[in-house]
């Protein structure tokens, strides 16, 4: 038996019937058609799926859809703040070229993203350990470490 739910994600409010089985990878990507979000693994290993759900980074492929009835959602899409700009670390992974073929970049940047709100100014050391459950197989992660701190060093700077 399928069971409504409101999910508000990326400041926009969804109301679905899903059945209590599906995840919340399947939700955002199949229902709602924001495939930003990717399905890597589907076992929470990957990090492709990341996604943000009050605040806080989760595997989406592990989360059921139910359980987040009514919670703020926020994917790869809702981090740029309009359609016309990228958001500061999207930049970044351009910049220093830390997108090779692209998969685990939603996930790399949900947990930047998380990693910069609790600490605009971390360490090299730091950023790798944030970055320990997202898997990369092309870049060798040195760009992506790169583009995170080139981003922590924007935001620092325009905060000085």
């Amino acid at each position: 038996m399928k069971h409504p739910i409101t999910l508000r994600i990326n400041g926009d409010d969804y109301r679905v019937a899903v059945d209590p089985w599906r995840t919340l990878n399947e939700v955002i990507r199949e229902d709602l058609n924001l495939t930003g979000t990717k399905h890597g693994c589907g076992s929470g290993d990957c990090g492709a799926c990341t996604v943000m759900v009050n605040g806080r980074t989760v595997s989406s492929c592990l989360t059921l859809a139910i359980e987040v009835d009514g919670q703020k959602i926020t994917t790869v899409e809702g981090i740029a703040p309009s359609g016309d700009r990228l958001h500061p670390i999207q930049e970044a992974f351009i910049e220093k070229g830390a997108i090779q073929c692209g998969f685990c970049t939603p996930g790399m940047e949900m947990s930047a993203l998380h990693l910069l709100r609790q600490n605009p100014s971390p360490d090299e050391e730091e950023i790798r350990r944030h970055l320990s459950g997202n898997l990369c197989r092309c870049t060798g992660y040195n760009k992506i470490v790169e583009a995170i701190a080139a981003c922590a060093e924007k935001i620092t700077e325009k905060d000085a």
